[in-house]
């Protein structure tokens, strides 16, 4: 099974981490995800930029709309994700716990659906 982990950030405590910390976390995260896409568990990872730097689209009727920034005003915002592949949502929670950054927001890990299923079901 697939599943999105998405690594919440919150800026106060990133930047409450010790100088270096911050640079030391990543490091290791990073090696670590390269220890996880060697064991075939890593599928794909990326970072985002800041909220700050997003743009909101909407689209009503005929109207549509842009705004500058995230969709809503939050404490904790998406900060990067990791789909992997896992056995199940116990395993994805082992992996995902082996991530540094439970610790500076929050991680939420969600099956990913299978697409290929949704398509038989609607005849696309």
């Amino acid at each position: 099974m697939k599943f999105l982990v998405m690594i919440y950030c919150d800026d106060a405590l990133l930047e409450a981490l010790p100088e270096g910390e911050f640079d030391n976390l990543m490091r290791g995260c990073l090696h670590h995800a390269d220890d996880l896409q060697a064991d075939g568990c890593l599928l794909g990872s990326q970072q985002l930029e800041h909220p700050a730097t997003a743009r909101t689209l909407r689209v009503r009727g005929q109207r549509s709309s842009v705004v500058d920034g995230p969709f809503a005003e939050t404490k904790e915002y998406l900060g990067g994700f990791n789909l992997i592949e896992a056995a199940d949502m116990d395993e994805a929670l082992r992996i995902a716990a082996t991530f540094p950054w439970a610790r500076t927001g929050a991680i939420e890990v969600r099956p990913v659906r299978d697409m290929d299923r949704v398509r038989q079901r609607v005849g696309a």
